[in-house]
């Protein structure tokens, strides 16, 4: 009898176990392609034991060159690529045949397309312009959101620019065809004041609309089921704030938010504040059943020689995270007149660290990502 018992405790902790993870694993898109759930499901069980490391723009360009055939930054440090390359979509609404950074959309097709082939995943935000006053992502005009909701003087040029992004997203094909699986950003920093989105030119209310319609027209009306939903804000105090605008289960896939070391801050001040807020974010996607992401970090020039082994490190090692992401390696900027990026590159202050920081077995990059399968059911 103990024995029975015994037996029957252990199968009902196991079914209680495999209900909790099977639900955590269920994309609010319920027609998902088949790459798409896999992918979904695999980042779920590979975050309890690891982080994967990303780079934004890491293929087409870094400090002193640019469109060089397989190069990367972080790939000559230490022969691997990231494991998840971040691209940006602004001015696909313009027409453009380059981004906002510059990077053709045929490069960059090419290039989401090789990073997922070896098993890489890929994120795409979206800087789109101010429909309402024709400026750029910064141009804070208010009732910019309210006028791209239906009824709003710009919503028919918001849906065209819609179409013009999910025409993109339908070239990203891997090579039998199928569509490959994206994490999606739209309205990034929500919670930030510098965007047409952002908390001073909006209510929670519109900001809560516009992305609900802008979910349901690119499924619904574009037919992508190839997205996975990253609500993404700037910094937050607490869960409320975080969630004053989140947009319903139903909508979002991935909590995460974005914060960058600034220029004399102090280390333990940054740590201390990404601990904070990743404790609050943490908690938010375990109640959800959704995966947490550090959706882009950094500390432009990395002046610090340790960096990423006693900053960056101790600040998310204790946090089950998808992924954290650095941002991009754009070299001299002469608009700004200084340096700007944020990875390291061969010769570069930290790039001894980031080398030990590769060698983190709690870090993914992509030649250990890539035999993990996240593309296939497992």
């Amino acid at each position: 009898m103990k024995i029975y018992k015994s037996v029957l405790t252990i199968i009902c902790i196991y079914l209680l176990s495999f209900m909790g993870i099977a639900n955590a694993q269920s994309l609010s898109d319920k027609l998902a392609t088949q790459e798409t759930i896999s992918l979904y499901k695999n980042l779920h069980k590979l975050s309890t034991q690891f982080t994967l490391f990303g780079h934004q723009d890491d293929l087409a360009y870094g400090v002193n060159w640019k469109y060089i055939e397989g190069k990367s930054d972080i790939k000559d440090m230490v022969n691997d690529y990231p494991a998840v390359y971040g691209w940006d979509i602004a001015r696909i609404e313009l027409d453009s045949i380059n981004n906002i950074d510059g990077v053709p959309f045929a490069k960059m097709r090419k290039y989401i397309q090789e990073g997922y082939k070896r098993g890489g995943v890929i994120t795409l935000s979206w800087h789109f312009d101010n429909p309402l006053s024709g400026g750029t992502a910064w141009d804070t005009t208010k009732n910019a959101v309210a006028s791209i909701l239906p009824g709003g003087e710009k919503h028919e040029l918001y849906k065209s620019w819609l179409n013009k992004a999910a025409n993109f997203m339908y070239t990203l094909k891997g090579s039998n065809g199928e569509q490959i699986p994206i994490l999606f950003r739209p309205f990034h920093e929500l919670t930030g004041n510098w965007f047409w989105w952002g908390k001073n030119t909006c209510s929670p209310e519109e900001l809560i609309k516009a992305w609900q319609f802008t979910v349901n027209y690119l499924r619904n009306e574009k037919k992508l089921h190839n997205l996975i939903y990253v609500y993404n804000t700037n910094d937050f105090a607490n869960e409320k704030e975080f969630l004053e605008r989140y947009p319903g289960d139903d909508m979002v896939d991935i909590v995460s938010f974005d914060m960058y070391q600034f220029e004399n801050q102090n280390k333990n001040t940054f740590i201390n504040a990404v601990k904070k807020s990743l404790s609050i974010l943490t908690k938010i996607a375990r109640e959800k059943k959704k995966l947490a992401a550090f959706a882009e970090t950094g500390y432009e020039a990395i002046p610090e020689p340790k960096w990423w082994t006693e900053t960056l490190w101790p600040a998310i090692k204790d946090y089950p995270l998808a992924y954290v992401l650095v941002w991009r390696n754009a070299g001299y900027m002469p608009s700004m007149k200084k340096m700007h990026y944020y990875a390291p590159f061969k010769g570069q202050l930290s790039e001894p660290d980031f080398i030990k920081f590769y060698q983190n077995k709690k870090i993914l990059f992509e030649k250990t990502l890539g035999k993990k399968k996240l593309y296939y059911a497992n």
